[in-house]
Parts: structure tokens; C-alpha cells; sequence
């Protein structure tokens, strides 16, 4: 029987033909298809089917698997060449490391360590390193907050730091080399790295929120509470904490500081201040301002990290971690360091509460300070009150650990806890607060002699001015790691100390600076010494560049509430110097006085004048600080340590000097100009002495 005519095979058939495999020609020109397009769309295959003669899902399975075979042969050819690549890799490898074994250390004549081992020591050491710091801090906070101790690590023991010696063999004749380089004196502040690390860990922020808050509690109950709690123990108004008292109403666990020379100052003032409440919480919160504010107090602040934001645009429920440096102003007073959180909260419409607490952070820099202070809760209520004032109630509360002495001429200041205490702190803000509203005052009181200021913004300009002038007098004064002091014997048991830096920055002169600075004691009030320096007829009996001629006020700006707060522009009543004036700004309140002086020329008076930007012109202040010797008015004559002649308190006075050595930044210092400073601020001392008659000794 014919299989055309067997159903059944005829369909066997048309199976068989549908699985055909292609012919050449199919093959080929499907290869050729592929090699232009891998991916046809249906229009194409729909064409190739019609001319293939196969259907459009037999072309679209065979560029599937084309594709799929194409892939597995570039796999497995890349798998070739990694192979042998591997291959030659794992063989240098194996020459190399035969090689290394091979070598002997040069040093030792053993064998070398090897890489990898040590790597691991390295990574395992900056780990262990990482991990004590971290464990020291967080441990430091905790037990603060826990109420218990928490053990930790020892601490590294700071690098100790050789200094300067520049010792004099005599009088007015230091016994120096011929020049001394630059580089090498320990007073150039950029050498010193910021001490403390900028970064807070999750884990302490909870803890330093816990902590802010408690402060804010204990804060507020300190305001509101009087006696027994506060006690004025003198005759003036401040206010000492009764610490026993406070021990019962505050326990604490014992001091922060294990040491048997803890001293604890707090103190607690009162009164009004020229600013409204929003304004000074700004200032508080703005460390920029905080130091443009207390330049007399804050040597340097910072803020670390802002741990929270204020609510609804307010510095309310603002929380930061501070940094501050605080100095008393002169060379022989060790400056303080503090890093502490600064809570601000609104207590109620109109009333502020900014609460500071210190923290524990580990230092960074080799420099060990020579005292330790801890801040207890302590801060300020602010309360608005009409026409602009606030109330503002200032609590000062610190542990303080002197691991050196301080001098025995402010011993008695330091020690009393009026250094920095809260009635320094309120007594300086109000007449910074006088000094800011005489800033911002159209219609301020001017005394214009001789038409110097034309305009308001002439005015404005030259107090600009005047404020950068004392920001810089009170900047050098410090005391601080970054601007080490080297003692000059001769004039009395302090001496005249000095120290240089290279200045470059903008509105000091370009080159190397020598600072000088003594303090001296002097048996009469603040008040008299202040009077007598301010006034420029008297200027010529202790002013040595003025080789004896008088000075003439050209124009006088008062910006405070006490006749002495005021800014001047002297004149010298010599031919010789018509072409140069003296800027002076002499200010006073109940914690201290200055009287501030630098020279500036005609044409750098003109540019203030006319009100322009004064923030380039280069200033190098020399002036006096003047403050109460710390110890009580009397006539008992007994002989103390900051007043070694007996009798009524006195007064403590810093005199300090400013000189360009050389405009040149790498210029050296030479044994010239430290026996100038030196001879300048020796005859100053002595020419003070003589029209004040006091004893010279």
C-alpha cells in the first residue's frame, strides 16, 4: 500500500518534516541575520519566515538559543583567560614569597616580619586605641548619670613640653644668643591643635540630654531659692552658696575632681540689662557673639555639635556642646578650659533659662593644663522686662583643681572666687550690653573737637574699630597653652614675660609680633589707678614713646553709662608726629577696668571716618588692666599675699606691650629687641610708680 494513501503515516510524516533540521542555506543566512541584529523584532522575523519558507516561532526559538550558545562560548572562553591569567598570577606569587623568605632583615640579621602579620598589629592597635578613648568617654558620662562610678583605663600621661629659657643674667640684660629662631619658641599658637575631639557617639547623646536636663532642674531651684541656700558674707552685694546646705538639697556621690587641693566656687548675682530677653539668649547660644561679648572672660569658644534645634524656630529646647577658654586678664593666671553642654529652654512667655553643665571629653593634644575645672549646673534666668531691659540672674558654680599655684598677687582674687565669678560675669555683660545699644543709637553722645567725625556712620566705624582693638589687648594677654609666656627676671618677683608669635592675620601687621607684659600691686583703689590712666593729661608722666609731651582729646565717643566708658582719638602736641593719632578706648565696670591704646595714621582715620569697612586696618594694642586685689578695704595693716605692704586693699595692675620686630614673617627674633621690650615696660613700671608715689620696690 502506498503511504500516500495510509493516513496515519502521511501524519507520522508531516511530524517528522516539522522537526527537519534547517538546511545550510536556512543556517546561513539566519547567521547573517544574527551577526547584524541578535535581537529581531517580529516585523523581521515575520520576514525572515516568509523567506525561509519557516515559521515566525521556529525563527524566534533559534535567536534564543543562538543567543543562549553565543553566551556559554564567550563564558567559556573568559573562563580560559582568568584561568591562565590565575595561573601566572599564583606562580609569581609562589617565586615571590620564596624570594622574601630568603632575605635577612639588614637591622637584626634575622628573619623579617611579615606583611600580613604586621598590618594585623597595626589595624589592632589603632582598634584598641579607638576603642579606649570611646570606652573612656562613655564611662566619664555614665557615671555622672548612673550616680555610681564606672571603672576606666588609665590615661595616657601627656608628652611633657620643653619651653623658651630666656633668663636674664641681670637687669635689663637677658642672656640670649644672637637671634633665636622663630620656629623653635613655644609661643606661635599655631602650633597647638584644637585639645578636644568634634564628634559626639549616638550612645552619649541620650546620656548628655539626661544631663542637660538635670542641670536645668538643679539651675532653676538655685535661682528661686535664698537663704539658707545663698549667703552674702561681706558687705557688697554678692552671693556665695552655703555649701553644706547645698550638699543636703543636692547630694552628690563626691568631687569630680580626687584631689585634696579641690577648691568649689559659686556665687550668685543679679540685676538689669540694656537688651531684651530674645536677644540675649541669642548671644548666648552664639559662640561667635558669646566671645565678641566677654573678650575680658573668653578667650576662645566654640561650639562642638548642636545635639538639638530650638522648637518652632525659637532657641527653646536648643541643646550644645560647647567649648570655652576663660582667662583673668594677665600673664601670671592660669587660664581654665571647659567643655560642657549649654541647655537653653523657655520657662515661660517672656522668661529664659540657659543651664551649663560640664562634660567629660578626652584631650587630643599633648598639652596638659595647669589647673582643671569642672562646671556644676549653672547658667542664668533671663526675664524681659519694659522698654528693652531684662533681669537677668547669674549663677557661677565650679570645682577647681590648681595643680600649680597661683601667683601670690592674685591669689587672693582667684581664691575668693571673684576671678570668674557670677558678678564678673553680669558686670561685664551690662556694660557690653551699654557698649552695643551706643553702637546700634543714631543720636549717640559724641564730643567732636575737631570735626574728625562727620557722620553716624563715621561713628560706627571707629567703635568697629575700637572693639577689634580691645579683642586683640585682651588676646594677647592670655595665658593659655597656645600662647606660652617666657619669664624675664629683673623687675620684681614676676617679672617682665614675654612671648612672640607671626602674625598674618587680617587687621595686624604682617610679620613678627613681641608681646611683654608685667603685673604689679598698688596700694590704692581701682577707681584712683583707672582715673589716672584715662585721662590724657596725666598720659605724659608714664607714656615713655611720648619722650614727655602732652596729648591732646581730638574727638571723644561715649558708649556706656559711666563717664570712663568711652573710645578717643589723642593727638601729640609735637610736630614730629602730626601725621600720626593714638585710638584709645578706655572702659570700667565692678569687675575690672581698661585703658586700651594703639597708633594709627591720618589716613587710615579717614577711611574709618568716612564709614567704611574698618576690618583691615592694622592695629597692635599696648595698654593697662586694672583690678581689685581681691581682698577686703581695712586699716588693719596686716601684710597678705596680694598685698605685701599691709594695709587698705589695693589694686593689681597689668601692663603690656605690643611691638613689630619685622615685617618679615621668617625674620628671628634677636637680643635687641627682647632687651627694648624689656627696658620699655621696666621704665613704664617705674614712671607709674613715681607719679602715683609709690614706692618703687
Amino acid at each position: 500500500m502506498d503511504s500516500g494513501d495510509d493516513p496515519d503515516a502521511s501524519d507520522g510524516q508531516r511530524k517528522k518534516k516539522r522537526y527537519h533540521r534547517h538546511t545550510p542555506r536556512q543556517i546561513q543566512q539566519l547567521e547573517a541575520v544574527f551577526k547584524e541584529c541578535p535581537h529581531p523584532d517580529e516585523k523581521q522575523r515575520m520576514q525572515l519566515s516568509r523567506d525561509l519558507g519557516l515559521e515566525p516561532r521556529q525563527i524566534k526559538f533559534w535567536f534564543q538559543n543562538r543567543r543562549t550558545q553565543m553566551k556559554a562560548q564567550h563564558e567559556r572562553a573568559d573562563n580560559c583567560s582568568l584561568r591562565a591569567e590565575n595561573d601566572k598570577i599564583r606562580c609569581e606569587n609562589i617565586a615571590m614569597r620564596e624570594a622574601l623568605r630568603n632575605i635577612i632583615c639588614p637591622s637584626c640579621g634575622g628573619p623579617p616580619v611579615t606583611e600580613d602579620s604586621y598590618f594585623d598589629e597595626q589595624k589592632l592597635r589603632l582598634e584598641n586605641a579607638r576603642l579606649k578613648e570611646e570606652l573612656d568617654r562613655v564611662s566619664s558620662v555614665a557615671s555622672k548619670y548612673l550616680g555610681r562610678p564606672i571603672t576606666q583605663l588609665p590615661p595616657v600621661q601627656p608628652v611633657p613640653t620643653s619651653s623658651l629659657d630666656l633668663s636674664v643674667g641681670g637687669f635689663g640684660s637677658p642672656a640670649l644668643g644672637p637671634s633665636l629662631d622663630l620656629d623653635l619658641l613655644a609661643g606661635s599658637s599655631s602650633a597647638v591643635p584644637f585639645p578636644f575631639p568634634t564628634a559626639v557617639s549616638d550612645i552619649e547623646k541620650p546620656i548628655m540630654a539626661n544631663l542637660a536636663t538635670n542641670a536645668m532642674e538643679e539651675l532653676i531651684r538655685l535661682v528661686q531659692t535664698d537663704e539658707p541656700l545663698w549667703m552674702k558674707p561681706g558687705r557688697d552685694r554678692r552671693e556665695v552658696l552655703n555649701l553644706e546646705t547645698y550638699g543636703r538639697i543636692f547630694p552628690k556621690l563626691g568631687h569630680q575632681f580626687k584631689s585634696p587641693d579641690i577648691r568649689i566656687e559659686a556665687s550668685r548675682d543679679s540685676g538689669l540689662v540694656f537688651m531684651n530677653a530674645v536677644a540675649l539668649v541669642d548671644l548666648f547660644m552664639d559662640s561667635s557673639k558669646w566671645v565678641e561679648f566677654f573678650p575680658t572672660i573668653v578667650t576662645k569658644a566654640r561650639t562642638l555639635e548642636v545635639l538639638a534645634t530650638g522648637m518652632a524656630g525659637t532657641r527653646s529646647g536648643s541643646l550644645l556642646l560647647m567649648y570655652e577658654e576663660m582667662q583673668v586678664l594677665s600673664p601670671v593666671v592660669p587660664t581654665r578650659e571647659l567643655c560642657f553642654l549649654r541647655y537653653c529652654q523657655q520657662i515661660e512667655q517672656g522668661s529664659w533659662a540657659i543651664a551649663d553643665v560640664s562634660v567629660e571629653l578626652s584631650r587630643e593634644n599633648q598639652f596638659a593644663p595647669s589647673s582643671r575645672s569642672w562646671r556644676l549646673p549653672s547658667g542664668c534666668l533671663i526675664q524681659e522686662m519694659p522698654n528693652g531691659y531684662s533681669k537677668v540672674t547669674w549663677v557661677e558654680h565650679m570645682e577647681v583643681e590648681e595643680k600649680t599655684p597661683v601667683h601670690r598677687l592674685y591669689r587672693d582674687l582667684v581664691d575668693s572666687g571673684e576671678a570668674f565669678g557670677a558678678q564678673r560675669w553680669l558686670a561685664t555683660l551690662q556694660r557690653m550690653c551699654e557698649r552695643f545699644a551706643c553702637l546700634m543709637a543714631a543720636g549717640a553722645s559724641t564730643r567732636d573737637l575737631g570735626g574728625v567725625i562727620p557722620s553716624h556712620e563715621g561713628r560706627r566705624s571707629m567703635m568697629k574699630l575700637s572693639q577689634r582693638m580691645i579683642n586683640n589687648f585682651c588676646a594677647s594677654l592670655s595665658a593659655s597653652n597656645g600662647n606660652r609666656w617666657t619669664t624675664l627676671s629683673g623687675l620684681n618677683d614676676v617679672g617682665v614675660r614675654v612671648t612672640v608669635h607671626k602674625s598674618t592675620n587680617l587687621g595686624q601687621p604682617n610679620g613678627v609680633v613681641l608681646s611683654a607684659a608685667t603685673s604689679i600691686w598698688l596700694p590704692m583703689s581701682s577707681e584712683r589707678v583707672f582715673s589716672f590712666f584715662k585721662d590724657e593729661h596725666t598720659r605724659a608722666q608714664w607714656d615713655v614713646l611720648s619722650s614727655g609731651n602732652s596729648v591732646q582729646e581730638v574727638a571723644r565717643i561715649i558708649n556706656g553709662s559711666h563717664p570712663g566708658n568711652c573710645i578717643s582719638l589723642l593727638r601729640a602736641l609735637n610736630a614730629s608726629q602730626n601725621s600720626m593719632l593714638i585710638l584709645q578706648e578706655s572702659c570700667t565696670d565692678a569687675s575690672g577696668s581698661l585703658v586700651v591704646s594703639a597708633p594709627i595714621d591720618l589716613p587710615a582715620i579717614n577711611i574709618v571716618m568716612s564709614g567704611e569697612d574698618p576690618s583691615y586696618i592694622p592695629l597692635l594694642p599696648s595698654g593697662f588692666t586694672i583690678l581689685a586685689d581681691g581682698r577686703p578695704g581695712g586699716g588693719g595693716g596686716a601684710t597678705t599675699s596680694s598685698n605685701p605692704m599691709g594695709g587698705s586693699s589695693g589694686s593689681l595692675i597689668t601692663v603690656a606691650f605690643q611691638i613689630l620686630v619685622s615685617s618679615l614673617p621668617s625674620a628671628k627674633l634677636n637680643v635687641e629687641s627682647v632687651t627694648t621690650v624689656n627696658n620699655l615696660i621696666s621704665t613704664t613700671v617705674q614712671q607709674i610708680k613715681a607719679a602715683l608715689n609709690c614706692p618703687s620696690g
